[in-house]
């Protein structure tokens, strides 16, 4: 082992675990909230089109969600695993998994631009573009599915990077793309007069951007390089990498999935409905960005301590994210529940539309706190390599409760059910990630 991997396991096992998830945590943290406001940016920018483009571009999210839970599959399956073998001293396995995890990351991007781009029409309407969005949905989704193998890339580089202890050279990644995002948001959709093809191409720009300086930045100090000489697509490794991310994959995929439904009930209700349950979504997503990007922190110190079989540092590691992410979550539950209306107002200045849209954030406020259970909780399980109770925990939120819930209570409620379904979903998800984590956290005491 060279002298800077030995420092990095020094400080990764022995640095106190509240100074260690801090320190690893801002960057992340930065790197979240600039992701969440450069995908909020496309939501700001586009709403100044028309509710009809606000629409399109939140109907359109589902295929972007699907591609990044694809992107995060190989990012964390690679990054839990090869920060486990570090933590284990086996860095000829590492470095394997991680020429595999990026090489097979790109793969999937370039098969997923082909098939969306072949079926893009069908592919519009059955994510419940009307008549008014469906010109417009096609145009923002065939050019940001251009962009796939580079978001892909991108989620591999960022969480190996993350999982080695280099959050900071993660951040930079990220930060690079999101500000050439943000200013280029107005440059094309105006200046240029490109409308939401505009945003599509700043997206896309950026997150080529952001997979060219996060491979940079594995290039410097201890970090693992990619090497096509290391690039091992077999059983074992392909089996990790499902094993370590599938959990992300129902996260996000389900997420996906669970927005498309979500468009569909509120499509009922008119194109105000889809854009108001669509800024909804993008604000809470913003929210809880920050506290994701704590618990990023907690990810390496969890997976690398739990192969260097330091048990305790997992579990103090595991409370202390608990307590403070639901202490930041509380207050900005608060402050959405005394701004609502200006929040939604924010985005898109349309009584329809913030009426539907300051309903719905106000329910989801009132369960934000518990998003702090879930979402340590899933990371957890997902770093010790516990897949399939970490698939539970991913799945719960937007899939095995919110799925039935979106497809039973509008129907009994009206919009009414639409708005408060995911905030019932986030209660039940909590209950059901308690005792999952309680029991793995037990067996760390023996």
């Amino acid at each position: 082992m060279s002298e800077a991997a030995q420092a990095r396991y020094r400080d990764l096992t022995e640095t106190p675990v509240p100074r260690l998830i801090m320190r690893l945590a801002v960057p992340t943290i930065i790197s979240m909230l600039v992701t969440a406001l450069y995908n909020a940016a496309d939501t700001f920018f586009v709403g100044k089109i028309s509710t009809e483009a606000t629409a399109a571009v939140g109907l359109s999210f589902s295929v972007m969600a699907l591609i990044q839970a694809f992107g995060f599959v190989f990012g964390q399956g690679s990054g839990n695993f090869l920060s486990r073998k570090l933590g284990a001293g086996n860095r000829e396995e590492a470095e394997q998994m991680a020429s595999t995890g990026l090489v097979l990351a790109i793969l999937t991007g370039i098969t997923f631009a082909v098939i969306i781009h072949f079926f893009i029409a069908p592919i519009a309407i059955f994510l419940g573009a009307s008549e008014n969005t469906i010109t417009e949905t096609m145009d923002y989704l065939r050019v940001i599915v251009i962009g796939a193998p580079f978001t892909m890339g991108q989620f591999v580089l960022n969480n190996q990077l993350r999982y080695q202890g280099s959050a900071s050279y993660a951040m930079v990644g990220l930060m690079c793309g999101a500000v050439l995002n943000i200013g280029f948001d107005p440059l094309l959709i105006f200046g240029f007069g490109l409308g939401v093809s505009g945003a599509a191409l700043a997206t896309i720009s950026g997150q080529a951007i952001s997979f060219l300086v996060l491979y940079a930045g594995t290039l410097r100090g201890a970090n693992i390089r990619f090497d096509p000489r290391n690039v091992r697509i077999n059983l074992y490794y392909v089996k990790n990498i499902i094993n370590g991310g599938i959990a992300a994959l129902f996260r996000q995929g389900l997420a996906a999935v669970a927005t498309i439904l979500l468009n569909r009930a509120a499509g009922l209700y008119g194109d105000a409905a889809i854009a108001g349950m669509s800024v909804t979504t993008r604000t809470m997503m913003f929210v809880s960005s920050a506290m994701i990007g704590f618990g990023q922190g907690y990810q390496p110190v969890c997976s690398f301590n739990y192969g260097a079989k330091k048990y305790d540092r997992v579990r103090e590691g595991f409370s202390f994210c608990v307590k403070y992410s639901a202490l930041f979550l509380s207050i900005m539950a608060l402050l959405c529940l005394a701004f609502a209306p200006r929040i939604i107002g924010f985005f898109r200045d349309d009584p329809a539309v913030i009426a539907v849209g300051a309903r719905a954030l106000r329910f989801q406020a009132m369960a934000l706190p518990l998003s702090s259970v879930i979402v340590i909780t899933n990371m957890m399980l997902q770093c010790i390599g516990r897949g399939a109770k970490a698939s539970v925990t991913s799945s719960a939120r937007s899939g095995i409760f919110f799925i039935p819930l979106i497809l039973i209570l509008p129907s009994v409620f009206g919009l009414f059910g639409v708005e408060i379904t995911q905030a019932i979903a986030d209660a039940l998800a909590a209950l059901l990630c308690v005792p999952l984590a309680a029991s793995e956290l037990k067996k760390m005491l023996s």
